[in-house]
């Protein structure tokens, strides 16, 4: 199996465990979300790997997911930057009370998320510049908006709990407003932190990570779908799609706007050359170009 196909082969698997987490509930429905985890995180690691070579995988899990869990166990020693919270038991082995699937699932998006970041903002001239500073908030936007999602859910499942859930967005009870800008304030610090570790080939898209754009696109469009209708959780609906709506919609108007021909390009439509001939000259231009180029020359010979 190619490198492409075994990446494609794990995003179907992962979409249909995902499919399937609705239809279930209590421990089966715990094990189907760490699956779902593990299998985002070997998705994401392993396309940054194959697409990008060892530096850049390295720097993913390093940023990601060593910072992933650094953060992680401040929060749940602390309670900074996201406010007081602890783990439940459900979601597998913890080590200083943070599970240890958490930091994989900070890796999962956040690869997507920089990649789908890369494609909008195209690639930046060398060193510093505004578009550099664009694509990292751009990047911590994407990830930190999907928590928009993601924290509903996983409270209502009795993952983990809030101390103090106060102030708290409208229609979103459980969950304090200062986890989301928590949630922000790391996602700019990891996008910063990875272009450098990752190298140059992190600053540019191209074929290979059509796997990474689908699985944000359908992160988004099926966690949408998922909390309007199965999981009974509109408010979660309605702020997620908004929130990571600012990446996901100019990341698929950028799909779109790639797939159409340029000009001259194979595939494109054909100029109207002769568009300002009468219809008598575009016949004899026709009759022309269908005569062969010896019976031509032999008509200019013999006139």
């Amino acid at each position: 199996m190619s490198r492409g196909r075994l990446l494609w082969a794990l995003l179907a698997v992962l979409v249909l465990a995902q499919i399937c987490y609705p239809l279930t509930t209590g421990a089966t429905r715990a094990g189907l979300t760490m699956a779902t985890v593990v299998l985002g995180y070997l998705l994401s690691v392993g396309h940054a790997l194959l697409s990008r070579g060892t530096r850049t995988a390295v720097a993913l899990v390093v940023v990601a997911t060593g910072g992933g869990f650094a953060v992680e166990a401040l929060g749940v020693a602390t309670g900074f930057p996201f406010g007081g919270y602890g783990y439940s038991g459900e979601l597998g082995p913890k080590l200083v009370g943070v599970p240890l699937i958490i930091p994989l699932a900070w890796t999962w998006m956040a690869w997507p998320a920089w990649l789908t970041a890369v494609r909008i903002t195209g690639s930046p001239a060398p060193g510093w510049s505004c578009r550099s500073a664009g694509r990292i908030a751009l990047a911590a936007v994407g990830l930190a908006t999907w928590d928009l999602f993601l924290d509903p859910q996983m409270v209502a499942e009795g993952y983990w709990m809030w101390r103090d859930a106060t102030p708290a967005l409208p229609g979103l009870p459980g969950v304090p407003a200062s986890n989301y800008l928590g949630w922000l304030l790391f996602a700019v610090l990891l996008a910063a932190a990875l272009r450098p570790l990752a190298g140059p080939a992190a600053d540019r898209t191209d074929r290979r990570d059509a796997p990474m754009f689908a699985l944000y696109l359908w992160t988004y469009a099926a966690s949408v779908l998922a909390h309007a209708v199965f999981l009974r959780l509109p408010a979660s609906a309605v702020w997620g799609g908004i929130g990571m709506a600012l990446a996901a919609v100019p990341l698929a108007v950028a799909l779109l706007r790639g797939r159409r021909p340029a000009a001259g390009d194979p595939g494109s439509p054909p100029r109207r050359r002769h568009a300002g001939m009468s219809e008598r000259q575009r016949a004899n231009h026709r009759h022309s170009a269908s005569v062969p180029h010896d019976v031509a020359d032999r008509r200019e010979v013999t006139a």
